[in-house]
């Protein structure tokens, strides 16, 4: 594919690096050919980065797999997921999930994404359910800031919640910023 085809949210492989296209600018001027600026995110290290390429350059489109697994536990240090198809098991090193595992739970379904049978990590859906495991009392007159306190969850983060919720509720937190976003059903 022509690199001035390319879209936000196309995947392409370049240099044996999966790349996320974020954003792109088309900049054409009169004397020159049209150059495309790219604003793109490795799929493996999850670095953001900028490449430029003239009109003409062709580069490799690809398409990832991306199937429903359920988290099963932890493993030492690893996680232990499963195909509720097949019900084969894959395990993933604990360190290429530091962000995602704040939001996991025991028996909760997640998508693996993977490319030619190499994993390259989990989406969690936006918003996640998790109990409160402790938070301080509700300070009457503490109204300074925005009245809120900070609670711990049952996976072991801590997220900053309304004076009104109490220990033991359920909360919808946000995966992609890990802020409160409201009470649970």
């Amino acid at each position: 594919m022509n690199v001035t085809e390319l879209r936000p949210g196309n995947y392409f492989k370049e240099d044996n690096n999966l790349y996320l296209v974020i954003d792109i600018l088309l900049n054409k001027t009169a004397m020159r050919k049209m150059v495309a600026k790219v604003k793109v995110k490795n799929v493996r290290t999850g670095a953001i980065t900028e490449m430029s390429a003239n009109s003409g350059y062709q580069v490799e489109t690809i398409r990832l797999e991306k199937k429903k697994m359920t988290y099963l536990y932890r493993n030492g240090d690893a996680l232990v997921f499963m195909d509720g198809d097949t019900y084969e098991q894959i395990e993933i090193p604990e360190s290429r999930l530091e962000w995602e595992i704040k939001f996991l739970k025991e028996n909760q379904e997640v998508e693996m994404v993977t490319y030619e049978d190499e994993i390259l990590g989990i989406n969690l859906p936006s918003k996640v359910t998790l109990k409160i495991t402790h938070c301080e009392p509700a300070v009457r007159g503490d109204t300074v800031n925005k009245a809120t306190k900070e609670a711990t969850l049952e996976t072991g983060i801590t997220v900053r919640v309304p004076l009104f919720i109490e220990e033991g509720e359920d909360v919808l937190v946000r995966t992609d910023t890990g802020l409160y976003d409201g009470r649970a059903n």
